[in-house]
């Protein structure tokens, strides 16, 4: 029996969970419709809930609950019969896959299988310039990546920095044997843009017949300085019908190949020199540069959809402004196009309205590729004359998105207030729980290994031995040290804040952000450890009136199963093939034995810690293993996947992480056993362990 079709609250109908066309977005994910039979199935089970627990007529017995029946929807459903390589007709859950901890026949290994689209996420980032959107994607695609779910960031600027001739090929971390085609497709798109405005303006263009034709904008249609991407249609061409990229404004673009002979000439003779990126080249009456940044636009979406769709990439985060609705539509649109309507769009905007943080952004612009090496203050100047381009046409996310049912996150002044509508699915969920814990108060992180054990110098893995003499040593010499960078720090810190009151100086790329927490004292200082004994004994040196000491599970190490305690040469003499194995895929590799764990379990242990570390506004040292330390600079170094597990952090090493606008701040200390200090290496690089 199947139930009838039902008008839901945005005048839509469904039947069976199918697609309804033009019910918005989240038609795409409706659970099926009950049944009748379901209907009845439900209110018997929430009625005998109500009950109390009484034996069942079946004698399989009823749960000692009180609890009634939920009544919230089960998981979002999609189709699988949109996806090319899935079967027919079959409806798929869109639950959360986690590596390493999740399995079925569809991903053995835990990931976002490639026919699972309605699983898969594309962000888009919302927000006028120097409003934080970079520093957002670049935290957040670190954060994700880390977790195991391939994510990219896909920078429209960037890639129209390429186009203008101003920066080298952007390097995209699963896209390197793509890197000279990009290039070449993006100055391909310079020339022809350069001679679809240029060249109908000179003389020889005007005296002979038009054999291309260049339709140029109406005027009134430029107030958007990010005009809506191109959409296929026909033109007649040297006699012959051929297709180009059409704009929803009227713009045309001839592709180089197509283009009359005289024509291709004058691209060829197209200077080759940077075209000017100051203010008036983000101008709406810039023809020619409202045209490349239309198609610089369209085919970084298009190449984010290839990632996602083609590639195995999870979530593709689009960085650009994407300051007015016409502009968002336009990209719903392509996407639906492109990928069908599971895929999953969330749109994430950043605005600040502190004007002390907002200044501070557009300092840190003073630094980049746009304005490297310029006056400062001329910069400056120019930067905000291009803000005030955008400005005009900016619509913020709000009343249309909901209306519309549309997901989307607001963040302002990069997480003092972060707003959520209808961020449904397992990834968007984590985006909002990672995105809730963002702050840019100016700390320190410093992460480092207990001392050395009595187990270490006997070469075994795991165990909970003691200090050796060596180990408490080092333990005496973290304390005092770290006490003395601390009060070095907050003498830095106040010399910062009042440099910040100063007209910008070449150079100074790293201007305080506001830190929303009070200033008229020391920040606290938190030392977390292991709940092993080695590294309980490590922080014991710390007093605990001038720092915050607690022992976390969490930051205790790689648990070895049946191999715990033993050396190396012992696990490869007596499991020869579980020694090959581990070498063989070290990230995945899980010991056997009861609790055996590998490396992707230390990962999702330590979300909860990364999570603390992020929101808090503390400095913070973890004392903590091998394992665990690798993890934990994967993630704040942004590594990649393979590099992880074979990271070489020895003993002795101090590993300093500050948060910045721009990224993190890594320097490295290595403990000097003869003068019983640290000695702070220069040019530091994180590289890989030659052995086990």
């Amino acid at each position: 029996m199947t139930s009838a079709s039902n008008p839901d609250r945005n005048g839509a109908s469904s039947s069976n969970g199918s697609v309804r066309p033009g019910a918005g977005k989240d038609a795409t994910l409706m659970p099926p419709a009950k049944t009748l039979v379901g209907r009845a199935l439900g209110n018997e089970l929430h009625a005998d809930a109500h009950r109390g627990s009484h034996a069942s007529k079946d004698g399989v017995g009823c749960a000692l609950s009180d609890t009634p029946i939920s009544t919230a929807p089960s998981s979002p459903q999609f189709h699988a019969e949109s996806t090319p390589s899935s079967t027919p007709g079959r409806v798929r859950a869109t639950t959360l896959d986690i590596p390493g901890l999740t399995k079925s026949k569809v991903s053995p290994d835990g990931r976002i299988a490639q026919r699972d689209v309605g699983a898969k996420l594309v962000i888009v980032m919302v927000g006028l310039p120097a409003r934080g959107k970079s520093y957002v994607t670049k935290k957040l695609a670190r954060y994700l990546n880390w977790l195991q779910h391939d994510t990219e960031i896909f920078n429209v600027g960037e890639r129209r920095r390429v186009a203008a001739g101003k920066s080298p090929s952007p390097i995209g971390r699963h896209r390197d044997h793509r890197t000279s085609s990009i290039h070449k497709d993006l100055v391909d798109s310079v020339r022809r843009l350069s001679v679809s405005v240029g060249a109908m303006n000179s003389p020889s263009h005007k005296e002979r017949a038009p054999s291309v034709a260049v339709v140029t904008s109406p005027p009134e249609e430029l107030e958007n300085p990010l005009p809506p991407p191109a959409v296929p249609s026909k033109i007649l061409i040297n006699g012959k019908e051929e297709e180009t990229p059409t704009y929803s404004n009227g713009s045309s673009v001839i592709p180089a190949e197509l283009a009359d002979p005289q024509d291709q000439l004058a691209m060829k003779e197209a200077s080759p020199e940077p075209l000017d990126q100051s203010a008036s080249f983000f101008d709406p009456q810039n023809q020619q540069a409202v045209k490349l940044r239309e198609q610089v636009a369209l085919d970084t979406l298009d190449e984010l959809l290839n990632y996602i769709l083609d590639d195995g990439g999870s979530v593709g985060i689009l960085d650009a402004t994407n300051s007015t609705m016409e502009r968002r539509k336009a990209i719903v649109d392509h996407i639906r196009q492109r990928a069908g309507p599971e895929l999953g769009i969330l749109f994430l905007e950043s605005s600040c309205v502190d004007q002390e943080l907002l200044e501070a952004n557009m300092r840190l612009k003073l630094s980049g590729p746009d304005y490297k090496e310029q006056n400062p203050v001329k910069a400056l100047e120019d930067f905000k004359k291009r803000v005030a381009l955008y400005e005009r046409s900016y619509v913020p996310l709000g009343d249309y998105e909901e209306k519309h049912g549309m997901a989307y996150i607001q963040m302002i002044d990069v997480g003092r207030k972060v707003v959520s509508h209808q961020t449904h699915g397992f990834l968007s969920s984590q985006v909002v729980y990672y995105l809730l814990n963002f702050n840019l108060s100016p700390r320190q992180i410093w992460i480092t290994r207990h001392g050395e054990s009595k187990d270490n110098q006997a070469g075994r893995i795991g165990g909970d031995s003691e200090l050796s003499e060596n180990g408490h040593r080092y333990g005496k010499a973290l304390a005092k040290f770290i006490d003395h960078q601390r009060k070095q720090w907050e003498t830095v810190q106040r010399q910062k804040e009042i440099m910040g009151q100063f007209p910008p100086r070449a150079g100074d790329s790293t201007p305080p952000n506001p830190s929303y927490i009070p200033r008229d004292r020391p920040r606290n200082y938190c030392v977390w450890s292991s709940m092993m004994q080695r590294s309980v004994q490590t922080v014991d040196y710390f007093n605990e009136d001038d720092y915050d000491v607690k022992q976390m599970k969490m930051l205790d190490e790689l648990y070895a199963g049946m191999m715990e305690g033993m050396t190396y040469d012992e696990i490869r003499e007596k499991f020869p093939q579980e020694y090959a194995a581990r070498r063989k895929e070290k990230l995945y590799y899980r010991y056997p034995g009861p609790g055996g764990e590998g490396y992707l379990d230390v990962i999702n242990r330590l979300r909860a810690v990364i999570i603390e570390v992020e929101r808090m506004t503390d400095h913070v040292c973890l004392v903590t293993h091998r394992s665990v330390a690798r993890v934990l600079l994967a993630y704040f170094m942004g590594l990649k996947r393979d590099e992880v597990a074979g990271l070489d952090v020895p003993l002795g090493m101090l590993y300093m992480l500050e948060p910045k606008p721009y990224g993190v701040d890594f320097k490295a200390y290595r403990y000097n056993p003869d003068t019983d200090w640290f000695d702070h290496i220069p040019d530091f690089a994180l590289c890989q362990a030659t052995a086990h």
